[in-house]
């Protein structure tokens, strides 16, 4: 008797060549149901719909066709087990030889913009999963296929071994599946508990009791964040997003520190509307050089000579497509990598000539993840992003001295810099250009040193951000001494008078956000 196929899939990618291939080459009889049993007819190649198989029609509008002991008997039958093969002469039913089945696209449906949650619902594959598991359980007697890069594989493993498939190949192909219907279910109770849960009100939004990880591998990476670690690029979800479904234009592959580093400054451009050009220059996920400017060159050029040593071998972003002008400007020194929204022809043109820059294109700068994990020894720790956004409107000037409307401006592009520096951070800035920053340091103290060093006489008039209150009047006699104007803080120290006395005393102003972006 001829081996028997089932193939059922969403995605039709090279289905038709593997069923020509399957019949022709290999004498396989097809069993399908749906629109994979219409592609396969209008093929001109003998498929019988799984219907007239088991003998009982798809009933429900299609939600059950493949839920019957024909299928299931054949998938899960034992073929080395005499009492299974009693059992599958008794009732009529055929051994499969090979399962192909694909999903409905959950994730594709739900990444549709105004998609309801009854359509969300209605795109829940049953059947699938479940022949899927059932084919994985039993894949010492069978093959499962799920992909259609799996096509070619199992092809040519047919013609290697006689028609065959080895076990360790349908082992491999067994995991894949199963990992298959654990990233489709959690993609679905993702999006049912933040579709079902009310939106998150006031300071803390509820995380769900249970979470889970799944990734697909994007690609494996060269080393970790040391040549002696390993270290691989995965995705989340069967939909590339984020830096997954970013272009990249030109240069080396990526490594574990460029993405690590390209996230980083993803978070910190986000800050930056596109209504006015923004630049920031990152070393090691700290920025080392934010600014504004008329002109995309010119942003990007002022964030540069912030901190122009920092700055060699750095990470660039963007706010805006990458034009000529700033084309020049960003070939003029050694770049690890830049990303933008877009590249114009000519800047590609003008980057081109350095071919081992790392050029990404990214048209949504603004989508994080909706999650920040990190793994501890026996679990993770799970938090919400730092996406807060700051509203000067809320903020108290505890200070005699105000500021005026251009002084608060400053006083919010210092604040939005500050909250992507590693604490303890502290940020000086004038006409909304870093001028310092001092980062990671045990005490604020050093902090406030090592930003004011490096702002030396351009601190006169600036603004100083720190993400973290002055618990001491120290750092506040620091600064004016080094000619800040204004300091923003969270605010919230049991000593908070000795600061606001002393920036009184000093003609300082203060203002207090009543949030703090502490950023380990």
């Amino acid at each position: 008797m001829a081996r028997l196929a089932l193939l059922s899939v969403s995605d039709k990618t090279g289905l038709v060549e593997l069923a020509k291939t399957l019949v022709e080459e290999f004498g396989f009889d097809l069993i399908s149901s749906g629109g994979t049993a219409k592609a396969i007819a209008s093929a001109n190649l003998p498929v019988t719909k799984v219907s007239d198989y088991t003998g009982s029609p798809e009933i429900l509008g299609g939600r059950v066709k493949t839920l019957h002991p024909k299928i299931h008997g054949g998938i899960l039958a034992r073929q080395d087990l005499a009492e299974d093969q009693q059992d599958l002469a008794d009732n009529g039913i055929r051994p499969l030889d090979l399962v192909v089945v694909n999903l409905y696209p959950f994730e594709q449906t739900i990444a549709t913009a105004g998609v309801t949650l009854a359509e969300a619902i209605e795109n829940i594959d049953i059947g699938g999963p479940a022949m899927l598991r059932a084919a994985a359980k039993n894949h010492a007697h069978l093959a499962v296929l799920c992909s259609p890069e799996q096509y070619g594989p199992y092809l040519e493993a047919l013609r290697s071994h006689g028609g065959e498939t080895p076990l360790e190949l349908r082992q491999a192909w067994a995991r894949a599946a199963f990992w298959h219907t654990a990233s489709y279910d959690q993609a679905i109770a993702t999006y049912l508990t933040q579709s079902v849960s009310e939106p998150g009100t006031g300071e803390a939004e509820a995380l769900p009791e249970q979470w889970a990880l799944t990734g697909r591998q994007q690609a494996t990476l060269r080393y970790g964040e040391n040549p002696h670690q390993t270290a691989a690029w995965y995705r989340t979800g069967s939909i590339p997003t984020g830096w997954a479904g970013a272009e990249q234009l030109q240069g080396k592959e990526l490594s574990y520190n460029n993405l690590v580093d390209l996230e980083a400054a993803r978070r910190i451009i986000a800050e930056f509307p596109a209504d006015r050009p923004a630049a920031a220059v990152l070393k090691h996920t700290n920025p080392c050089g934010v600014a504004t400017g008329d002109t995309l060159a010119i942003a990007y050029r002022r964030a540069y000579d912030a901190d122009d040593v920092s700055a060699f071998g750095g990470i660039v972003v963007l706010n805006r497509p990458i034009d000529a002008d700033t084309a020049q400007q960003l070939a003029g020194t050694f770049l690890e990598c830049i990303v933008a929204p877009g590249c114009d022809r000519a800047a590609q043109d003008i980057l081109a000539k350095k071919p081992n820059l790392r050029v990404l294109v990214l048209a949504d700068l603004l989508t994080g993840p909706g999650q920040v994990v990190n793994a501890i020894a026996g679990g993770f720790l799970l938090q919400t992003p730092d996406t807060y956004r700051d509203d000067p409107a809320t903020w108290q000037i505890v200070t005699e001295a105000q500021p005026t409307e251009a002084e608060l401006a400053e006083m919010l592009f210092a604040w939005r810099v500050v909250k992507h520096v590693k604490s303890n951070a502290i940020v000086v800035t004038h006409h909304q250009q870093t001028l310092g920053i001092g980062a990671g340091q045990m005490n604020r103290v050093g902090s406030v040193t090592l930003a004011l060093a490096q702002a030396a006489a351009k601190a006169q008039g600036a603004v100083l951000a720190s993400d973290g209150f002055f618990p001491f009047d120290d750092s506040v006699r620091t600064a004016a001494a080094a000619g800040i104007r204004a300091v923003v803080q969270p605010g919230g120290s049991r000593r908070d008078d000795d600061s606001i006395k002393a920036a009184n005393e000093l003609g300082l102003i203060m203002a207090m956000t009543g949030v703090r972006h502490f950023l380990h």
